[in-house]
C-alpha cells in the first residue's frame, strides 16, 4: 500500500514519491529559542517526530533535518532584558527546548542546525540571488524581488497584484516593492553581526531555513514541514528565492499541521491565550500530552484545556493496561486455548492492517491510536490464554507500533511503568493475606478503594489481576 500525503501545494492528498527510492529527506521548521517553547511549538515537533519515525516503520532510510533559529530580534530583545548576550539566550533555551522534548519521547534529528554556525552557506546563496538577478543591494540590506519570480504566491494561493495593492509603502522604506523581503539586513549598533560582500550584517528569516535545508538535502528534497501559519510568508518566501536560485523544484512535498485553539479561539502570545509546555509538563506526563496530539490527525485543529489532557490520560492507561496483560501472558509462557490464540492472531493481523491504512492516508495518528484501543479489546479477553506464538506476535505488533506513536511502554518521568505493577503487586499481596484471614472487612475496603481511583482487581481461581478503567 502507498503513502498518500496531502500536499499544500496542490491542496489534495498525493501519493508520496521520493527523490531516491527508498530514501526520504525531511526538513522540519524548528523554534526561535528566545523562550520556552509553548504547547503549539509542540505539536509540528511531535507530528514531525510521528512522521518520521513511521517512514522508518515503513522500511525508509529517512534524513530528518529540524533546525534552530539562533539569530533573530527576539533573541536580540531578550538577552538586552535579561542582561546576557544574544548567543547565550540561544543556547540556554536550545537546552530547555531538549530537555522539554525529551519528556513528549521525541527523537533528536540527524541533524539540528543552527543559523549561526552557517553563515557561509546563507551569503553564497544571497549572492547567487544578486548574481540571478533576482536580488538587489541597498545600503547593506539584501531584497529578494518578488515580481522576478513569477510562481510567487503559488504556496498560499495569493495572488501578487492583489498582494501589492493591499501593501503599504513604509516612510524611508528603501524597497523597490513593498512586498520584497530581506534575505540580508545591515548591522545596527549592539546586535551580532557577520562580514559580507554587504559589509556587516546578518541574515533574514526566511533565508536560512532556505540555505541550511539545501545544505543537509540538497535541492527538490522530499517534505518541508511547520505549522500552518508558516505557510505565508516563510514557506513561501522559501519557495521563491531557492527556486530562483537554482532553477529547479525546492521541496517535492509540503506538509502544514492544524493550529491549537483554546475554547475554539486560536493559541496566540498576542491574545495571551499560550501555555508554556513545562508548565503543563509540571501536571501531566509527557507522554500524555504527547498521546493528546496524536490523538488528532494533524491538518486538524485541536482545543486545549485540562480535561481533554486528563481523558488522555485514561485512555492511555487503558491502552497500557491491556499491554500489561500482554506482557504477562509472555512471561507466564501463554497458554494453551486455541480458540484464543485463534482470536489472537486475527486481531493481531487486524491491528497491522489497519494501523498501516491509517498512516498511510496521510498520516492519521488518530486512527491508528483507535485501532490500537480497539486492539486492547483482544488482549484482554484472549491474552492470557493464547499460546505463546500468537502472544509474541501480538508483543512484536504492538511494540513495532509503539516506535511510531513512542507513548505505550515509556513514561516521561523514569521509573514510573516499573513502579507502578510493583505497587499492585503488594497491594494485591496484602489484600490476599487479609482474606486468607477471613478479614473480609479489609479485602473488600482494599477492593473498593481502589476502584474508586480507577483500579478493578479480578479475582480468579489461582491469581487476581488488575486493570484501569475510566
Amino acid at each position: 500500500m502507498t503513502i498518500q500525503v496531502y500536499n499544500t501545494m496542490e491542496g489534495r492528498k498525493v501519493e508520496f514519491v521520493p527523490r531516491d527510492a527508498g530514501k526520504v529527506g525531511i526538513y522540519a521548521c524548528g523554534p526561535t529559542v528566545y523562550n520556552y517553547i509553548h504547547l503549539g511549538n509542540a505539536r509540528p515537533i511531535v507530528v514531525f517526530d510521528a512522521i518520521r519515525r513511521y517512514f522508518k516503520y515503513a522500511g525508509y532510510d529517512v534524513t530528518y533535518v529540524q533546525n534552530f533559529t539562533d539569530v533573530d530580534d527576539k533573541i536580540i530583545r531578550r538577552g538586552q532584558e535579561e542582561g546576557i548576550s544574544a548567543a547565550a539566550v540561544a543556547d540556554k533555551y536550545i537546552a530547555a527546548y531538549f530537555e522539554d522534548v525529551q519528556q513528549l519521547n521525541v527523537l533528536k534529528a540527524d541533524v539540528h542546525p543552527r543559523v549561526t554556525e552557517h553563515m557561509a552557506e546563507i551569503i553564497e546563496l544571497v549572492q547567487q540571488l544578486i548574481d540571478n538577478g533576482v536580488a538587489y543591494e541597498v545600503n547593506g540590506d539584501v531584497y529578494f524581488a518578488v515580481e522576478k519570480f513569477d510562481e510567487y504566491g503559488k504556496l498560499s494561493g495569493r495572488d501578487l497584484e492583489d498582494m501589492l495593492a493591499g501593501a503599504r509603502v513604509q516612510i524611508g522604506d528603501q524597497k523597490r516593492n513593498p512586498m520584497d523581503f530581506a534575505v540580508w539586513k545591515a548591522a545596527k549598533p549592539g546586535e551580532p553581526a557577520w562580514y559580507s560582500p554587504w559589509g556587516q550584517g546578518r541574515p533574514g528569516w526566511h533565508i536560512e531555513c532556505s540555505a541550511m535545508s539545501r545544505k543537509y538535502l540538497g535541492d527538490g528534497f522530499d517534505i518541508h514541514g511547520g505549522g500552518a501559519d508558516l505557510i505565508f510568508p516563510h514557506h513561501e518566501n522559501e519557495i521563491a528565492q531557492s527556486e530562483a536560485a537554482s532553477g529547479c523544484c525546492f521541496v517535492r512535498y509540503w506538509l502544514h499541521n492544524g493550529f491549537i485553539t483554546v475554547n475554539d479561539e486560536k493559541m496566540s502570545k498576542s491574545v495571551g491565550n499560550f501555555f508554556l509546555l513545562r508548565d503543563i509538563l509540571e501536571n501531566f506526563p509527557g507522554d500524555v500530552v504527547r498521546f493528546f496530539l496524536l490523538n488528532t490527525h494533524y491538518r486538524s485543529p485541536i482545543d486545549f484545556d485540562d480535561e481533554k489532557l486528563r481523558v488522555a490520560a485514561k485512555s492511555l492507561a487503558r491502552i497500557r493496561n491491556a499491554y500489561a496483560v500482554l506482557k504477562e501472558a509472555e512471561a507466564a509462557g501463554g497458554g494453551h486455548n486455541a480458540e484464543a490464540t485463534a482470536a489472537l492472531a486475527a486481531a493481531t493481523e487486524t491491528l497491522r492492517n489497519a494501523f498501516a491504512a491509517a498512516m498511510n492516508d496521510d498520516f492519521n495518528t488518530a486512527l491508528a491510536i483507535a485501532a490500537v484501543f480497539d486492539y486492547t479489546k483482544a488482549l484482554n479477553s484472549h491474552a492470557r490464554e493464547a499460546e505463546i506464538a500468537a502472544v509474541q506476535a501480538a508483543v512484536e505488533a504492538i511494540e513495532a507500533i509503539d516506535e511510531v506513536i513512542a507513548c505505550i511502554r515509556t513514561k516521561a518521568k523514569e521509573g514510573t511503568d516499573e513502579l507502578t505493577p510493583k505497587l499492585m503487586e503488594l497491594i494485591i499481596a496484602i489484600r490476599q493475606q487479609a482474606r486468607s484471614k477471613k478479614e473480609w472487612a479489609t479485602a473488600d475496603y482494599i477492593r473498593d478503594e481502589l476502584k474508586k481511583i480507577g483500579v478493578v482487581l479480578e479475582d480468579g481461581a489461582d491469581s487476581v489481576h488488575w486493570k484501569l478503567i475510566d
